[in-house]
């Protein structure tokens, strides 16, 4: 390799670490979830106090065997990040030590609660990369970047506990792309994921809110999830979404694609007990749009 050759190397790798380190510099810190199902999930811990426990409505709710309702705080909000147990049944352990009072973490610390073991690293520090990357390639899918089926069940089990607990509202909108194996068959799989990725790119930037969460729930189907929304604004924002699909140009390989989507909206009220009742009830009325002549909204109403 010749000097120059080598001089250019060198230099992408300062470029690379210094695009790193800008990355990673506005980070809060975090705890990592290290083994079990959860094993590789990264919870930020922003400035400010934060409740961990078994109860949904915790800042990090973990409902696993062993924890307590509310189990420990952190409190991040003077800089130095701090660990107090809320006299939890089981206790809280920070290094294999059962803490009895207010303790302060760094780097590496070890947080044990029931099956759950927590690993520490402060703001701005340049191994959560790593994690934040791992976590990404688990929770998201690879071709339409969305959230993936395990991160959404997950997600809407969690919103559903919340809203029974805290009575806000909480709105599901489930949409299937209409005709989409007639697409496939016609314009080859390419165009479909194409379309699939496209669409994807479409409403993220363009109708989906930053609390909300967007995922791909299998071939063709999609799901968005609304914290704190009634039925009212989901079926606005959900022929919102519907509109951005009809209007766009679809374009591939120099032709334009016929896309359009079939959707359906439900929300948390009474004989709502569960993510998966939720689920269903939106899913109903993603039918009676197809059965209406798809490329519409409906809503689910009970019989």
């Amino acid at each position: 390799m010749s000097d120059d050759n080598a001089t250019v190397v060198i230099t992408d790798i300062q470029s690379a670490l210094k695009a790193a380190n800008d990355e990673v510099a506005g980070k809060p810190a975090c705890f990592v979830v290290v083994g079990g199902r959860l094993n590789g999930s990264v919870f930020d811990l922003p400035q400010g106090v934060h409740n961990v426990g078994r109860s949904p409505d915790n800042e990090i709710p973990l409902e696993f065997e062993g924890i307590s309702r509310r189990h420990f705080q952190i409190d991040s909000s003077e800089g130095e990040v701090t660990i107090t147990d809320l006299g939890s049944s089981n206790g809280t352990f920070v290094n294999d030590n059962k803490i009895t009072v207010p303790q302060s973490l760094i780097k590496g610390d070890v947080v044990k609660l029931g099956a759950i073991t927590l690993k520490f690293f402060p703001m701005g520090d340049p191994d959560r990369l790593t994690f934040d990357k791992l976590h990404l390639d688990a929770n998201t899918d690879g071709l339409t970047s969305c959230f993936n089926k395990m991160y959404f069940n997950r997600a809407l089990d969690l919103q559903v506990k919340r809203s029974r607990i805290t009575g806000k509202p909480l709105t599901l909108i489930i949409f299937d792309l209409d005709h989409f194996k007639k697409l496939n068959d016609n314009y080859g799989h390419d165009a479909g994921d194409y379309v699939l990725k496209e669409m994807a790119s479409l409403l993220r930037d363009n109708g989906i809110r930053e609390n909300d969460i967007f995922a791909r729930y299998g071939g063709e189907e999609f799901v968005v999830l609304l914290p704190e929304t009634n039925l009212k604004q989901g079926f606005e924002i959900a022929e919102r979404l519907r509109k951005l699909v009809e209007s766009h140009q679809f374009i591939y390989d120099g032709k334009r694609l016929p896309v359009s989507a079939s959707i359906g909206v439900a929300d948390y009220r009474q004989g709502v007990n569960t993510g998966v009742d939720l689920f269903k009830r939106a899913d109903e009325a993603v039918y009676k749009s197809k059965e209406g002549g798809r490329n519409q909204v409906n809503f689910y109403k009970a019989s």
